[in-house]
């Protein structure tokens, strides 16, 4: 009995006129269980062409959980320069985070949508691709991050931090993000009391004497 593959959904989106940056991806890959390289390089199985882009950029990693039948898939980072957002959690060189069944994944100005769904077949998967003319993802859904993304916008406002926006690096985000957190107090998250909120204390010497000709009674 012929075995189902897995299937991944891959939806893109970039601001380039005519989806010139997905020029080379092909509608419809069968790829084996290995993994699947994404990047600017002629010898990645997902081309795309933005300069920016690493040559190897990013690849997803099929992967047999135990005790399960069924193939899982984790995001690796492979480019050196700049960090990729999965579901709201930022990823830099070589870390690599587990898909689920829905994914939000955006770099360098590239968004991306994976869907997957499961099959039984443990030797392939195939991917469809399809190209979007407008924006995927309009604000972060962090599921690991929720406390950073509200310090985040707390501070310095949802559409200047969006890191879905314009292939915003991450490292601005945490650095910005760490500032704010240097001046909290631990567990209660309120500022610091500024020199400006303490009560003014007398001096001593500016206290008002009774003259000694004229004893209070």
């Amino acid at each position: 009995m012929e075995r189902t593959l897995t299937i991944l959904q891959v939806s893109l989106y970039h601001s380039t006129p005519s989806q010139v940056a997905f020029a080379k991806v092909p509608l419809q890959l069968q790829h084996d269980t290995s993994r699947l390289l994404v990047g600017r390089g002629k010898d990645t199985h997902i081309q795309l062409q933005l300069p920016q882009l690493s040559r190897h950029h990013l690849s997803l990693e099929p992967y047999l959980e135990k005790g399960s039948t069924l193939l899982a898939f984790c995001l690796k980072v492979l480019s050196r320069k700049s960090c990729v957002w999965v579901n709201g959690l930022p990823l830099r060189y070589l870390e690599q985070v587990p898909l689920s069944a829905v994914n939000r994944i955006s770099f360098s100005g590239i968004q991306m949508v994976v869907r997957r769904e499961g099959g039984d077949s443990l030797d392939a998967f195939v991917c469809y691709f399809r190209f979007s003319s407008s924006p995927l993802i309009y604000r972060p859904q962090a599921q690991e991050t929720d406390e950073w993304e509200n310090v985040l916008e707390a501070s310095h406002g949802p559409e200047e931090l969006d890191p879905w926006r314009d292939g915003n690096d991450c490292s601005k985000a945490v650095v910005m993000a760490l500032e704010h957190l240097s001046k909290l107090v631990p567990g209660d998250r309120e500022p610091h009391e500024t020199k400006a909120s303490l009560k003014p204390v007398t001096p001593a010497s500016s206290v008002i004497k009774p003259h000694p000709s004229n004893p209070s009674r």
